[in-house]
C-alpha cells in the first residue's frame, strides 16, 4: 500500500515535472501542487483527531463505560450487546471509530460468546456500525473530512459540521436496522482461538496495597454487610490503621486517612485500584518471577529498598501456595513467586538483566492514567464544540486538542506518534495528487460528461442514484478515502453539466464512499475485527453486500425529497 502510494506521486511528478503535460507554454500542475496532500488540512485534522482519540484510549477514559457494560447478568446480555453497538455507533459520529471499535470488540467478545450466539455474529456488526456513525458528521470519518477539505478548495461550497445529519441518520438507523437483527443471520457461529496461557493468567490473584490519603475516593467508606461498595470486586484480606489491623468480616469498619487495605485481585483490578500516576505517568506494568538463588528469595518485601534498587515498584505478589493473611511487608518472597512490578518502559527493561528476576514474557503492558481520564474527555468535549459551533476551524480545534493531550500527560509522545499511520499520510496524498490530476487534465470534465451521456434523458434522481451506485461499489475495491477524493471533482462537474447544485452530488460522495461494508479492505475496522471474530472474506461480501445495497436503495429515495431535485 505504501510503495503503490509512493509510486503514484513519483509517476505524477514525472508526467507533469519532468516531461510536462502543458496548458499552453505552462505546465498543468507542479511539484509543489502534487505535494501539497502532505500539508492540506483536512488530512492534518484528520492525523490530529486521531491523537485525540489515542488520548482518550491511553488514559482509560472510557474504560469506566466498559467496565459496567461488561458486569452483566445473563438475562441483559443480549440487551447490553446492542447497547454496546449503538453506543458505539454514536461515539464515532464524534471521534475515530478505530479506538471505538478497540474499546468494544473484548467485551461484546465477551458477552457474546459467553451468554449470545458468539463473537463471530457480533463483530462486523460492531464494525459496521461505527462506520454507519461516521455518516452523520463532518469529524465523523476521515472520507468526510477530505471530501470537505477538497471542495472548499475547489469551488465556492462548504460542508458544516451537521450538515450530513439528516440524510445521514436517515441511512444510519435502516443500515442499523439491517445490522443489528439481519446481518448476524449471515454470519458464522465463531469466535477467534483464545490464548490459553493469557486466558489462565487474566484470573491469577495478586495480593497488593492501597495507602489512603486525604485525596482518596474510598476515605469515609463504610463496609455493608462485611463488604465495601468501591471493593466488592477484590478480596479485601486485612485493614491495618497504625498499630491496630482489621480482619474480615468487616462489620462497621468506616476507611479512614491514613489506612493501609491489603486486597487480592487481578492484574487487571490492581492496575485500576492502586494510583499508579502518583509516581508519574505511562508507566509498564509487568510480571517478573523471582529466580532461583535469587538473593530476593527468603527476605521479607520493602517496598522502598526495591524502588531504590530498581526505580520500580511493588504492585502486588502472587505465590503458588495458599496466600497467608500477614501484612505483606512481613511476607518473605519464594523462588517461583511473581511480583507484579510497575515501572517505566527503560526501566522495566533493564529489569530483564536482573539475574534475581525474571521478567515473563508476554507480561509487559502499558498502565492507563486513569487520573487523566476526566481531563481527556474534557479535552475532546472541547474540541468537538469547538469545531460544531464555529468558534474554530476544525483544523485548529484538532490540532490544539492533540497539543493539550500530550501537554497534560493524557499520553506520551510516543504513544501520540504512533496514533499516526503514515499509510494513511502516503494514502491521502496521493488521492488528492490523483483528484488535482483529475481536475486540471479534464479528465473529471471527461469521466463526467460520459456518465451524463451514458444516462443522457434520465432525470437527474437517477443519474445521482447511478453515481452513489458506482462508488459504492469501487469504495471496496480501493478505499474509503481514494474512491471519495478521485469522485469528488467527477461530481461537482456532473452537477455543473446538469446545471444543478454541486451539494446532493458531493453527498451522495461521501455517504457512497462510507459504504465500505463488502470487503476486509475497504476500511481500517473491518480488519480490525478479522482476526478477533475468525472471518473471511467472504463473510464480509455475504453480509455487507446486502447492506451496501440498502443503503444505496435508500439514498435513491430519500434524495429527491431530502434534496428537492
Amino acid at each position: 500500500m505504501e510503495l503503490t502510494a509512493l509510486g503514484v506521486i513519483v509517476a505524477l511528478l514525472i508526467l507533469f515535472e519532468v516531461y510536462p503535460l502543458l496548458d499552453g507554454d505552462v505546465a498543468l500542475l507542479s511539484a509543489s501542487s502534487l505535494l501539497s496532500g502532505f500539508a492540506n488540512t483536512a488530512l492534518i485534522t484528520i492525523l490530529a483527531l486521531l491523537v485525540v482519540g489515542q488520548g482518550l484510549h491511553q488514559s482509560g477514559a472510557l474504560d469506566g463505560v466498559t467496565q459496567i457494560l461488561s458486569k452483566t447478568r445473563k438475562s441483559r446480555a443480549t440487551l447490553i450487546i446492542f447497547a454496546c453497538l449503538i453506543g458505539a455507533g454514536i461515539m464515532s459520529a464524534f471521534m475515530n471509530n478505530t479506538p471505538v471499535v478497540v474499546m468494544f470488540i473484548p467485551i461484546i467478545a465477551a458477552l457474546a460468546n459467553r451468554y449470545g450466539p458468539g463473537a463471530g455474529r457480533m463483530l462486523i456488526p460492531l464494525s459496521y456500525i461505527t462506520i454507519l456513525g461516521g455518516m452523520l458528521t463532518i469529524v465523523g470519518s476521515s472520507t468526510n473530512l477530505l471530501v470537505a477539505g477538497l471542495v472548499e478548495t475547489t469551488s465556492d461550497m462548504t460542508i458544516g459540521f451537521f450538515d450530513l445529519f439528516m440524510p445521514g441518520i436517515i441511512l444510519a438507523s435502516v443500515g442499523t436496522l439491517y445490522v443489528l437483527f439481519i446481518a448476524p443471520y449471515f454470519l458464522p457461529k465463531k469466535s477467534g482461538k483464545t490464548d490459553k496461557s493469557q486466558t489462565a493468567r487474566s484470573g491469577v490473584q495478586f495480593l497488593a496495597r492501597l495507602d489512603l490519603t486525604a485525596e482518596h475516593k474510598l476515605v469515609g467508606e463504610e463496609s455493608k454487610f462485611g463488604i465495601f461498595p468501591d471493593l466488592k470486586d477484590v478480596t479485601v484480606r486485612l485493614i491495618k490503621r497504625g498499630k491496630t489491623v482489621f480482619l474480615p468480616p468487616f462489620e462497621g469498619v468506616v476507611l479512614s486517612v491514613g489506612d493501609t487495605v491489603q486486597f487480592a485481585g487481578t492484574r487487571e483490578q490492581v492496575s485500576r485500584l492502586v494510583d499508579f500516576n502518583t509516581r508519574g505517568e505511562h508507566f509498564m506494568l509487568a510480571e517478573a518471577a523471582i529466580a532461583p538463588a535469587s538473593r530476593l528469595g527468603g527476605r521479607p518485601i520493602v517496598d522502598d529498598e526495591f524502588t531504590e534498587q530498581t526505580n520500580c515498584f511493588i504492585a502486588g505478589i502472587q505465590r503458588h501456595r495458599r496466600m497467608t493473611r500477614d501484612l505483606r511487608n512481613k511476607i518473605r518472597l519464594r523462588p517461583g513467586d511473581v511480583l507484579l512490578v510497575a515501572g517505566s518502559k527503560e526501566n522495566i527493561r533493564k529489569l530483564r538483566l536482573d539475574r534475581d528476576l525474571m521478567v515473563l514474557d508476554g507480561s509487559v503492558s502499558t498502565i492507563h492514567g486513569f487520573t487523566k481520564a476526566n481531563q481527556a474527555l474534557t479535552i475532546f468535549a472541547g474540541v468537538v464544540l469547538a469545531a460544531a459551533t464555529g468558534l474554530m476551524p476544525i483544523v485548529i480545534a484538532a490540532i490544539l486538542g492533540a497539543l493539550v493531550m500530550i501537554a497534560s500527560g493524557c499520553l506520551s509522545i510516543g504513544q501520540a506518534s504512533r496514533a499516526i499511520d503514515r499509510q494513511i499520510v502516503l494514502l491521502i496524498a496521493a488521492s488528492i495528487a490523483m483528484a488535482q490530476a483529475l481536475d486540471k487534465t479534464g479528465g473529471a470534465q471527461f469521466v463526467a460528461q460520459g456518465l451524463v451521456d451514458i444516462l443522457q434523458g434520465q432525470s437527474v434522481p437517477i443519474i445521482l442514484s447511478a453515481l452513489f451506485l458506482v462508488i459504492a461499489v469501487l469504495t471496496n475495491l480501493l478505499s474509503n478515502n481514494a474512491t471519495a477524493l478521485l469522485f469528488t471533482p467527477i461530481a461537482i462537474s456532473m452537477a455543473a453539466s446538469l446545471g444543478v447544485s454541486p451539494t446532493p452530488f458531493v453527498h451522495a460522495v461521501i455517504f457512497a464512499a462510507n459504504c465500505s461494508f463488502a470487503s476486509p479492505m475497504g476500511y481500517q475496522t473491518n480488519l480490525l475485527v478479522m482476526r478477533p471474530g475468525n472471518y473471511r472474506f467472504n463473510d464480509y461480501l455475504r453480509t455487507g453486500g446486502p447492506l451496501v445495497i440498502i443503503i444505496w436503495l435508500c439514498f435513491s429515495l430519500i434524495a429527491p425529497w431530502y434534496y428537492s431535485l
